[in-house]
């Protein structure tokens, strides 16, 4: 068996979000969540690592400034759901952490970025094998088209129409120091 090969290198194509538009959106889905539901009540958040933990932290936040309600949120690893999981090597597993019952609960799913839609759909059977919560939203701050799964989200901070061939980059001050969406494209050898 040959060796792997190497990992393609980026380079930075175009800004799409800076730390105001990238809050700005935030703030948005908040609102819309608040309006689709009708207030707060019964409402829990379920962020998809990595990112997508921050940016349910971050929206319930807002939504708690919005409405004065605290809402819970957790936090989902979908590696052993994964479709591709013999294809990837050695799985890293960082471990589910939902502290509250998700029964009775509409959960609102977060990622920060919506692709082909296989990382959804493991983190629906994940959420399933927990529970079953009255609905399950999906909340993403970047939707950049290429379904493979007829999966679509309830609220998008952005859609990015993107070539394949293009990657999009979240930075998160809580994990890059800086706050914003970037289009990187391939470096090539």
């Amino acid at each position: 068996m040959g060796a792997a090969a190497p990992a393609p290198r980026y380079r930075e194509k175009a800004q799409v979000l800076d730390e105001t538009a990238l809050d700005r959106a935030l703030t948005r889905i908040a609102h819309e969540i608040l309006e689709k539901n009708g207030g707060a009540k019964d409402l829990a958040f379920v962020g998809l690592r990595t990112r997508g933990v921050s940016l349910a932290h971050r929206l319930a936040a807002k939504i708690a400034q919005i409405d004065g309600t605290t809402l819970p949120v957790g936090t989902l690893d979908i590696t052993l759901y994964r479709d591709d999981l013999g294809m990837r090597g050695t799985p890293v597993i960082r471990g589910t952490d939902i502290p509250f019952s998700i029964k009775d609960k509409t959960v609102i799913l977060v990622d920060d970025v919506l692709f082909t839609g296989r990382t959804i759909r493991a983190a629906l059977d994940a959420i399933i094998d927990l529970g079953r919560p009255t609905a399950i939203q999906l909340a993403c701050l970047i939707d950049r088209g290429h379904r493979e799964l007829p999966i679509r989200p309830d609220y998008i901070g952005k859609n990015l129409p993107t070539s394949r061939r293009e990657s999009v980059a979240v930075r998160l001050r809580e994990h890059d120091g800086e706050d914003r969406v970037v289009i990187e494209e391939p470096v090539e050898a």
